[in-house]
């Protein structure tokens, strides 16, 4: 995984397991892979996944077993989703719209780029 520079790794990292999650690699109460073993496919220390494991459980996305690892919470895909809608709703479409109307670019123009993109 390449990271960006601005944020935190952790922080990506916690997203892309809540991407993982509503994408369907982890089911609501499936074992997700250990903070060892997410650290070295992401090639991250430890201690930077143990942050973001932290921060996914204490959202409500992930739950621990003890001593048997990590699993995803029931209604974590619901809730992963909420978010991300409200997010987007509030800090990304004021600024699709803005760069909208600076290009002149219309409503008609998104749907058509829309439909291509989903017709792919």
């Amino acid at each position: 995984m390449t990271f960006n520079n601005d944020r935190p790794i952790y922080l990506q990292m916690a997203e892309r397991l809540c991407d993982e999650i509503l994408a369907g690699t982890y089911e609501a109460d499936s074992r997700i892979p250990s903070v060892r073993e997410y650290a070295v496919m992401l090639q991250v220390n430890t201690n930077t996944a143990v942050k973001a494991y932290d921060e996914l459980a204490q959202n409500g996305v992930i739950y621990n077993k003890r001593g048997l690892g990590y699993f995803v919470a029931p209604g974590a895909k619901t809730e992963i989703l909420r978010e991300r809608k409200r997010k987007f709703m509030k800090d990304t479409l004021p600024e699709m719209f803005r760069q909208m109307r600076l290009l002149n670019i219309t409503i008609d123009d998104v749907t058509e780029a829309w439909s291509y993109f989903i017709g792919r």
